[in-house]
């Protein structure tokens, strides 16, 4: 597993400098160490080894929240706001589903499906919680966010060093997104501030 892990983190290193095109099987063995066959064992491919990191997203961010309904989603989208800042496993898994449509590769719609019902799980119980407005449609508003994630934080790295105003992004598209879903108690309940990732991450902030 030591093993897995450390080709795994090498990887993500090298997908996140260079992207999949760029990220030669040799680089990512000789930074993790490790031998071709070790890394053919665990992966099968290099492909399998970007699914392997793609997949990984979501254990980034969920094992650190304790919310429900929309709060949730907020503080999903909070912390990864901050922790592609810092998390290399993240940032190279968000990079390689953003390239996988072009690059060609298989089923890359799969990455984005999994955030979707994710999120369309938050919302799920925010309508049974009675968060949302009439006739809001939880697998239609969780595409939405999904798209709009997957494009602001495209903008955000074009138009700021390691994403730095990413976490301010995320903030203004809950103030314009919010009052069209959600009745208005829960609007004004919910705790936007982007330092609420920061007291969630705490000391517990993935890096590795």
């Amino acid at each position: 597993m030591e093993t897995r892990e450390g080709i795994l983190r090498a990887a993500a290193e090298v997908f996140d400098e260079m992207g999949y095109a760029g990220a030669g099987i040799n680089r990512i063995l000789e930074r993790a160490g490790a031998t071709a066959g070790s890394l053919y064992f665990h992966f099968q491919s290099k492909e399998g080894l970007a699914r392997a990191v793609m997949s990984r997203q979501s254990e980034r961010i969920l094992p650190l929240l304790d919310s429900e309904g929309l709060q949730r989603l907020v503080d999903i989208t909070l912390v990864w706001s901050r922790q592609l800042q810092t998390d290399v496993v993240l940032r190279a898994g968000v990079r390689l589903t953003t390239e996988a449509g072009t690059l060609g590769m298989g089923d890359a719609v799969k990455p984005y499906a999994a955030w979707a019902q994710v999120m369309e799980e938050c919302l799920q119980t925010a309508r049974e919680q009675g968060e949302l407005q009439a006739g809001v449609d939880p697998v239609q508003v969780a595409e939405h966010l999904v798209a709009t994630c997957t494009g602001m934080q495209l903008f955000s790295e074009a138009a700021s060093t390691d994403r730095a105003d990413l976490p301010q992004r995320t903030e203004r598209m809950w103030q314009l997104l919010l009052p069209g879903i959600a009745v208005p108690a829960t609007v004004v309940r919910l705790d936007l501030d982007p330092r609420r990732a920061v007291a969630l991450l705490g000391t517990e902030s993935v890096s590795g």
